[in-house]
């Protein structure tokens, strides 16, 4: 290692780049599916309640449960990218290239995570909303659920912003 990354960050460079690089794989899909888990629930719930009084409703808004999944398919596609930039780095151990790389996935993890976390929720609050508005007036529906599809566009954004972050990310080069 060279003296600036024993200097600078012992406590930060200790750690191996692929163990930076696993755990900000594992945030991005462990939150996405928490955030897709927590929107579900809360559609699911105002969906299942306002279809004792209307069941008409129960099949035009699983579309909110569908958005909600979509969340958890975009932490594991990010997975998947993340893993694929994953090699093996020189005997003599890794180098500065190497940890810029761990860091780069690790914090486009907690970004990806994160914006599909918050994009689960922003899609149930919605979904539910939804649901119970349109089991008061049908014709309701469209116009949430155009909103609903702007909820949604917070974990392409996570995505897009993922994918830019780790752009450089390339072990053993």
């Amino acid at each position: 290692m060279s003296l600036l990354m024993e200097t600078y960050a012992p406590g930060v460079t200790y750690l191996d780049p692929f163990t930076w690089a696993a755990t900000g794989t594992g945030l991005a899909i462990g939150l996405s599916v928490t955030g897709a888990a927590w929107g579900i629930f809360i559609t699911g719930t105002s969906l299942l309640g306002a279809a004792v009084k209307v069941p008409r409703i129960r099949t035009k808004n699983l579309i909110s449960v569908i958005f909600c999944e979509a969340v958890a398919i975009y932490g594991i596609i990010m997975a998947i990218i993340f893993q694929g930039k994953l090699s093996n780095y020189s005997k003599d151990g890794p180098d500065h290239k190497d940890f810029y790389s761990g860091f780069s996935i690790f914090w486009s993890g907690i970004t990806v995570g994160f914006c599909n976390l918050f994009c689960g929720i922003a899609v149930g609050i919605t979904g539910s909303g939804c649901a119970l508005a349109d089991a008061q007036n049908p014709s309701l529906f469209v116009k949430i659920l155009v909103i609903e599809i702007f909820g949604s566009a917070l974990g392409l954004f996570g995505i897009i912003i993922g994918i830019v972050q780790s752009t450089n990310a390339e072990f053993g080069k």
